[in-house]
């Protein structure tokens, strides 16, 4: 960790990292996010590796944020909000376990927001909330070229057809938590 303290880091995943990474690049009172792998075996995943579903990591953000400008609920609200947290290993057309809807918490009080959070949006979807819960593991930094992708690469095919949609649904409904 940095000199965050653990409260104050979020680590998800939800599908592809580039997704998550734009939205929460955007989000009020997230004074840092990266991309990275967590929950595998191998001791330095390389995006090869996890991509090809041997390592046993997801692909994960990890966030640093301001509580006094946003909590962890909120956060999560978004994270459910911005990815289907109903389908097991897989968002869209990337599937596989790389790919899943996880929350590795931190803190003891993560784990409880997590589960209510997880509670509260029961009643948003269609079909049970498949989202995996946690402890938070080794994180892995992925390579320099994943960090800030979306922001650097607007116009490859996959931004502009699955992150760029994800980033406008969060403008558009969390309007009031942008930067």
């Amino acid at each position: 960790m940095t000199n965050q303290s653990a409260g104050n880091v979020a680590i998800l995943g939800g599908g592809c990292f580039w997704c998550l990474e734009a939205v929460y690049l955007e989000a009020r009172g997230v004074t840092k996010v990266e991309s990275g792998y967590m929950g595998g075996h191998e001791d330095h995943p390389s995006y090869e590796q996890v991509c090809a579903g041997t390592t046993g990591h997801a692909e994960v953000v990890r966030l640093e944020f301001d509580p006094a400008v946003v909590s962890y609920h909120d956060l999560l609200e978004v994270f459910f909000t911005i990815h289907d947290p109903t389908t097991l290993n897989r968002q869209g057309n990337d599937v596989g376990t790389q790919y899943r809807s996880v929350i590795y918490y931190t803190t003891p009080e993560q784990e409880r927001v997590a589960h209510q959070v997880i509670a509260e949006m029961a009643n948003v979807w269609d079909a049970p909330i498949v989202t995996e819960l946690a402890a938070a593991e080794t994180w892995h930094r992925a390579e320099d070229y994943h960090q800030d992708y979306f922001r650097q690469h607007p116009l490859q095919g996959y931004c502009a057809f699955v992150v760029a949609p994800k980033v406008a649904k969060f403008r558009n409904t969390f309007a009031n938590r942008l930067k």
